[in-house]
């Protein structure tokens, strides 16, 4: 639809060049992708803000990233054509679509099935060959390796298990407190050794965190 199309240039324009993103294949990426396949039917029409939407039911929900967090989580990231890639927390699978356009591969994994379901179906309806959606944590993906591990959501701490799934030289995209402030995180894995740095303030949401309890004022 034209709505959309020019929702998404100006998106890419002035939400995501305005953040200091500047790789042409990722804004070529952000400006293709339907992101209104990807968020709940009730806000197609603000699926361009520049604003986090949340997903799923139950006690912990999932959410798809704004706009320019996840395309200045992605240009840190710097993944390449020839490279496989693990998303982590890919809710309905928007990002899982970007990273596609970006790398060789990537398994999107998420842990509540029906929005899984959500995002294979909806990487399948787009002719996303290069994605595959998996249900469950990191331990359903038997010691599988990845160049690249990205992380939709903050975390308290890493885990072990995903510093263990990094291949030697791959590199983990992540967002950890540092000194009462979140802080996006590269971790790169050398040999047996894992070294991190501190990039740029981004607050997120906790990796499958409780959305928050909307306030009334009188």
């Amino acid at each position: 639809m034209e709505q959309f199309e020019q929702l998404r240039a100006t998106m890419v324009d002035n939400q995501i060049r305005t953040r200091g993103v500047t790789e042409p294949a990722l804004l070529a990426r952000m400006a293709l992708l339907p992101r209104e396949r990807f968020v709940p039917a009730d806000r197609q029409s603000v699926a361009y803000s520049d604003d986090l939407h949340w997903l799923g039911q139950g006690a912990k929900r999932r959410f798809i990233m704004a706009p320019a967090k996840l395309a200045k989580l992605l240009q840190l990231a710097a993944i390449t054509s020839d490279e496989a890639v693990l998303e982590i927390g890919a809710a309905t699978g928007y990002g899982t679509a970007v990273i596609a356009g970006l790398a060789s591969s990537v398994v999107g994994l998420e842990a509540d099935a029906d929005l899984a379901a959500r995002a294979a179906a909806t990487l399948t309806d787009l002719g996303i060959a290069n994605a595959t959606i998996r249900v469950g944590d990191i331990a359903a993906l038997g010691g599988s390796k990845f160049d690249v591990i990205f992380v939709q959501g903050a975390l308290d701490s890493v885990p072990e298990a995903m510093l263990g799934a990094l291949k030697p030289g791959g590199r983990l995209i992540a967002v950890l407190p540092t000194d009462g402030v979140a802080v996006a995180h590269v971790f790169v894995r050398t040999g047996k050794t894992i070294t991190g740095r501190a990039e740029f303030d981004l607050s997120l949401p906790l990796l499958n965190q409780e959305p928050p309890v909307a306030e009334f004022v009188f």
